[in-house]
């Protein structure tokens, strides 16, 4: 999951035009789908025959900003809605300081994409590889998508950004690089 959620992300930034993060997506976290339905307080959810899911609450969580405390730093009373256990691992304040956490990659990503975007263009380039997808921004840059499950060459170049380790010069399956021509 994080793998390729990583590896969509930079082929997401890398294109044209504007990008829309979404609450929790910058430290990793995934839908919390075990609120209780005593708990809950999307609307959608309370209409019963006319809706067939658990609501939008999953996703409306408040992030974890500290790994401890009655609401992971949201509040000193609690959160409005449960927060698991599991956030703990994912609080900003501990992916703060490390430099592989996904909050780290996000910033990262998105300092090299201010840096980079140019004009609102990017040329297809030839991969051979029907798993691959490769094009090349204004200013040089290339963007390499590997869907396959092999790793694949990259292009020369100096790599700005991956989402999973190069290893000698190959691009791990499931993975996005940005590289410098």
């Amino acid at each position: 999951g994080l793998r390729r959620a990583r590896a969509a992300t930079l082929l997401m930034l890398a294109l044209p035009g504007s990008a829309y993060l979404y609450q929790g997506e910058e430290l990793g976290l995934h839908e919390v789908a075990d609120i209780p339905a005593d708990r809950r307080q999307d609307p959608s959810f309370f209409r019963g025959a006319e809706y067939d899911g658990l609501g939008r609450d999953g996703c409306r969580v408040p992030l974890p900003w500290t790994p401890s405390g009655p609401s992971f730093g949201f509040g000193a009373n609690g959160a409005h809605l449960p927060q698991p256990d599991w956030f703990a691992g994912y609080a900003a304040s501990t992916q703060e300081t490390d430099n592989l956490s996904t909050l780290q990659f996000y910033r990262q990503a998105l300092a090299l994409r201010r840096e980079l975007q140019g004009a609102e263009t990017l040329e297809w380039h030839h991969s051979g590889d029907g798993q691959v997808l490769h094009f090349v921004r204004p200013g040089g840059w290339h963007v390499v998508a590997n869907f396959g499950p092999a790793a694949v060459e990259l292009p020369d170049g100096e790599v700005l950004i991956s989402s999973s380790g190069i290893e000698a010069g190959r691009l791990p399956g499931e993975s996005t690089a940005w590289l410098r021509a």
